[in-house]
């Protein structure tokens, strides 16, 4: 059913298909990813309290780990609830602005995170190549600063997205073969020309995470010739671990991501069931990732946890 009654006006809803090809598995599927994501939601709540209850871990490195924290919490909740209800219940229909506030959140949320990983990169640089004016560098306004600096790139470069296309017209065709609302595919609905909106997607995702992934690179090669310039093996050691949990996350998120990316425009034959379960994994994996790896290798943090968990005060 259309606004107006016409092909030229917005429909009132969508209908997203969930995992196409695997909809006899949809209700087994679903298991696996409510698990991940309720692990993703008690592990970056658990993150953020540990961090916002214990002051010795208000320095800049956790302080963007909480920003991490917030944006994976976020990123996830913003499409898995859905996701499980078209598993489990069938629920496939959205309504017509809910599916472009899911658009809005994913693309945004989606650069914050590209950003704070970023500037997590730079932190480890600063740490790891001037430790004595670490904290002279990088004080918690800085911190403030930059983080707020990567919340409002993300939402004034993706805020466009939704404003063009909630000006197009719609195709009859209300169909999304996917499990949530994407920018690429909802702009294969509209009936128009869409060279601006694909034009200008590719400009957000060049600017923002080509920038990102350049300045990570960079701090990362001035890192390893940092730490192999180190005196002891155990210097060395000590440092690639440091760094070691952060190319871990950078890795969960940006392979997925770009995978999705490209074959949204190119890869025209890789399989539709492949495509969609990257799409899936890319928003949900690194959320659950990230406070297992952090929770893991960040000796602070794994010990808070485990007094919390054995009810004893620090």
């Amino acid at each position: 059913m259309l606004a107006s009654g016409n092909w030229s006006s917005h429909p009132m809803s969508f209908i997203l298909l969930g995992i196409p090809g695997l909809e006899s598995s949809h209700f087994w599927i679903a298991f696996p990813f409510c698990v991940m994501y309720v692990v993703a939601v008690a592990g970056n709540i658990i993150i953020l309290h540990v961090i916002r209850t214990d002051h010795t871990l208000h320095q800049p490195m956790y302080l963007f780990l909480a920003m991490l924290a917030l944006t994976d919490l976020v990123l996830s909740s913003s499409t898995q609830p859905k996701m499980l209800a078209i598993l489990w219940f069938h629920a496939h229909e959205i309504e017509y602005h809910a599916c472009l506030i899911q658009v809005f959140f994913i693309h945004a949320f989606s650069s914050v995170e590209s950003g704070v990983l970023m500037a997590m990169a730079l932190d480890r640089y600063v740490a790891i190549c001037f430790p004595l004016r670490h904290s002279s560098i990088l004080t918690t306004s800085v911190v403030i600063k930059l983080g707020s600096v990567v919340m409002v790139r993300g939402l004034l470069w993706v805020s466009p997205f939704c404003f063009m296309i909630s000006r197009m017209p719609f195709c009859p065709n209300k169909v999304i073969p996917q499990s949530y609302c994407e920018h690429m595919a909802l702009l294969k609905l509209v009936c128009a020309d869409t060279r601006v909106n694909r034009g200008y997607g590719l400009f957000v995702a060049f600017s923002v995470v080509g920038f990102d992934i350049i300045v990570i690179g960079i701090s990362y090669v001035k890192i390893l010739k940092a730490v192999l310039q180190l005196p002891s093996d155990e210097a060395r050691l000590k440092a690639f671990g440091t760094c070691a949990s952060h190319v871990c996350v950078i890795l969960a998120f940006y392979i997925p991501a770009l995978f999705t990316f490209l074959t949204h425009r190119f890869g025209h034959q890789v399989p539709q069931v492949v495509h969609i379960m990257f799409a899936n994994v890319y928003l949900l994996v690194p959320p659950m990732l990230n406070p297992i790896i952090y929770g893991v290798r960040t000796k602070e943090i794994r010990d808070r946890v485990i007094r919390g968990c054995c009810g004893k005060e620090p």
